[in-house]
């Protein structure tokens, strides 16, 4: 009766399955995130009912699949454009509470370290440091507040900071496997760190100007740094709360879109590198230009981390005939059991 009752609840999503793979046109990527629920579906029958008529249909359907998600996969000359296009916006759908959740500790964080900075300046110093304090302070008096911009070479800062959000960025994506916390501690400490940094320059009159200023780059980098914290986060999810899956394969497959992510935005750092090198130096730009380039660097952010991803994954699933309650359904075994 168990077995009759696993094979009622599932029959539709098995129908789907033999459906798409009759059909010439169905999207590799959706045949693979399918393919995921089929292998669990596998899995459970095997512990089950492991002599059974269904553990051998599903393992000759999850076999058809595996070679139809190879066999249609794209050339490798588009890889590079499908992947920007529509793996890492995949990646993104699938984790954007995470996202949410990382930017609200983001925000949390800056706000603590905004009013810290504020209420007392020896904090202000402890984090960014008594050299970078007391070198801008100068370059205040001077009437040269982000000076700090332009006295180093463009190639050698744009090199420099590059590298520097990439690996915080990698550095956030991996302690995902802390359970999330490394993950929190890292986006705690940039969050501070940049509450401090604008209400230095508040105290000194000029949030305005550091907001047009630092948000050039600022932007886009610091979107990045969110975006890995979120990766991460999904990584310390897959561990504490795996659902019906093993806590190993919960990770890998977390581990697998985390890391879409992470090699996604690293053209992202790279813009974001740029533009701090060889744009942000130019503080005395006209604001207005400050400011379009501000508004473009934030229209793109909400386009391809939210709105984008959220289209993508709707219309893989309409261009596939693929109902939106049995894509995003999680397999509920317990009532088996």
């Amino acid at each position: 009766m168990r077995e009759s009752a696993f094979t009622h609840q599932n029959k539709e999503k098995w129908q789907l399955f033999e459906e798409m793979l009759r059909s010439k046109t169905v999207n590799p990527q959706v045949l693979s995130d399918l393919y995921v629920k089929i292998t669990d579906d596998l899995s459970f029958a095997k512990t089950f009912y492991p002599d059974s008529k269904t553990s051998k249909y599903l393992n000759e359907l999850a076999s058809k699949v595996h070679h139809s998600i190879y066999k249609t996969k794209k050339e490798r000359s588009n890889r590079l454009i499908t992947f920007f296009r529509d793996e890492v916006p995949i990646a993104f759908a699938s984790m954007q509470k995470q996202m949410l959740i990382s930017f609200l500790i983001f925000m949390v964080a800056a706000g603590i370290g905004a009013i810290s900075a504020y209420k007392d300046s020896t904090f202000l110093r402890v984090i960014l440091g008594d050299s970078y304090v007391n070198m801008t302070i100068n370059n205040i008096k001077e009437g040269k507040p982000f000076d700090v911009y332009a006295k180093m070479d463009p190639v050698e800062m744009f090199l420099k900071i590059t590298w520097n959000n990439i690996n915080v960025s990698f550095i956030a994506f991996a302690l995902g496997i802390t359970y999330g916390f490394g993950t929190v501690v890292v986006l705690f400490r940039n969050g501070v760190m940049l509450g401090s940094f604008f209400t230095f320059f508040f105290q000194y009159g000029l949030l305005g100007d550091s907001l047009l200023t630092v948000m050039l780059h600022g932007t886009i980098e610091i979107s990045a740094v969110v975006a890995a914290g979120g990766a991460g986060l999904a990584i310390g999810n897959a561990l504490l709360f795996p659902k019906t899956y093993t806590r190993i394969y919960a990770l890998q497959t977390a581990s697998k879109k985390g890391l879409k992510i992470i090699v996604g935005l690293i053209p992202l750092f790279i813009i974001a590198g740029f533009i701090e090198g060889f744009l942000t130096r130019y503080a005395g730009m006209p604001s207005v230009i400050k400011a379009i380039v501000l508004l473009l660097s934030f229209v793109f952010i909400i386009y391809y981390f939210v709105i984008y991803p959220r289209t993508k994954s709707n219309q893989l699933r309409e261009e596939n005939n693929i109902p939106i309650s049995l894509y995003e359904q999680e397999p509920d075994y317990e009532q088996y059991a």
